[in-house]
């Protein structure tokens, strides 16, 4: 019997090592192409319900820093890794890698050819899959044959706040931002905190009333995890917002926000999760390096005649971000606020600040 164990829904089969909590743990197999950013990708919100591979061989050398961390909890289901670094390299690391996975209660494997796994992610698409330690490989499958599928799971439900808060940017404020969290990661706040912004993090069951009713100069709808079709609610209430007040959509706020202006959704093969994907705004000419992490793209057939495209991914041509002709609406399906980077689009934030500005007659 393996250590561990991983068992891909197709039936593959790859031995490891335990690197964090004995047990099992399920959820769709996806993978991470950047070099940087376990600890950030380990509490991004955006991978509830995924076993997350990271294809860079070494993960783990410069340890765990809390101040990094993009949430509160670990947010993947599971971690699959080459090799976890047994060493943390880092005058702010607190810990290893395999500490701070056995301290927060997650199940990890590494030892595995993440290579190898990748490969077949990318042939046949994303599956799911299953970590384990003291279960065989036939009983493992079987009953990762019988889980229900990733796509019809509420993932935003899991991750979202309960009760609305304020975080607070530093010294005087010029600017309010409402912000639904349908997933939302710290990052975001501190990039609109820094840029004078005081916001508001609601839950993602809060309506359109409710958001205007705290009087925003702006509103942004942040990233988050699963598929968009299942957000009829989130959709309507966006729609009521569209218009009465400027709007910044992220990921998964990019989604909504196109579902909305009567644009579709659809499932890719195996996502854009990395920190390398080439986007070419369409109004600029400009080509900018993004970090993604999302698994579903939007299909413009329908899109409202008021909206356009604004964003093209160069790699398979799929939206990018819309804006509006007319209203102060912009949207994006990569993250502006990555960290670590690329860095090449924190300029977005700057953008809609000038977006408030500009509609409250203020100064930027």
């Amino acid at each position: 019997m393996p250590d561990a164990l991983l068992v891909l829904a197709d039936g593959s089969q790859f031995e490891g090592r335990s690197v964090g909590v004995p047990g099992r743990t399920d959820g769709e197999v996806v993978f991470n192409t950047s070099m940087t950013g376990y600890e950030e990708m380990l509490t991004d919100p955006s991978y509830a319900g995924q076993l997350l591979v990271l294809t860079y061989p070494m993960i783990g050398n410069y340890g765990i820093d809390p101040a990094v961390e993009e949430s509160g909890r670990i947010q993947p289901a599971g971690l699959i890794v080459r090799e976890a670094a047994a060493f943390a390299s880092h005058q702010r690391s607190t810990g290893t890698l395999a500490a701070f996975l056995q301290a927060r209660g997650v199940v990890a494997i590494d030892g595995v050819d993440t290579r190898a796994i990748t490969r077949r992610i990318r042939q046949h698409g994303v599956m799911l899959g299953t970590i384990t330690t003291g279960e065989t490989a036939a009983d493992a499958l079987a009953r990762v044959r019988s889980l229900p599928g990733y796509d019809g799971v509420n993932w935003v439900k899991t991750v979202t706040t309960t009760e609305a808060y304020d975080w607070e940017a530093p010294g005087a404020t010029r600017m309010s931002v409402a912000l639904v969290d349908g997933g939302v990661k710290r990052n975001i706040m501190r990039s609109l905190a820094s840029r004078r912004c005081a916001v508001r993090v609601f839950p993602s069951a809060v309506t359109a009333a409710e958001l205007l009713a705290s009087q925003p100069d702006g509103i942004v709808l942040s990233p988050g995890p699963g598929d968009p079709r299942l957000l009829e609610a989130m959709v309507g209430e966006t729609r009521k917002l569209i218009g009465k007040a400027p709007i910044l959509g992220i990921c998964l706020g990019h989604q909504l926000a196109a579902q909305a202006l009567g644009a579709g959704t659809f499932k890719l093969p195996f996502g854009h999760r990395g920190g390398n994907h080439p986007v070419k705004d369409l109004v600029t000419g400009k080509v900018t390096i993004t970090a993604q992490n999302h698994g579903y793209a939007v299909d413009a057939d329908g899109l409202d005649a008021a909206a356009y495209v604004s964003h093209l991914n160069l790699n398979d041509r799929t939206v990018e971000g819309i804006a509006m002709r007319n209203e102060p609406l912009m949207t994006i399906q990569y993250h502006s606020e990555a960290c670590p980077g690329p860095l090449d689009n924190a300029g977005i934030f700057d953008r809609f600040v000038d977006m408030m500005a500009a509609v409250h007659g203020g100064v930027s």
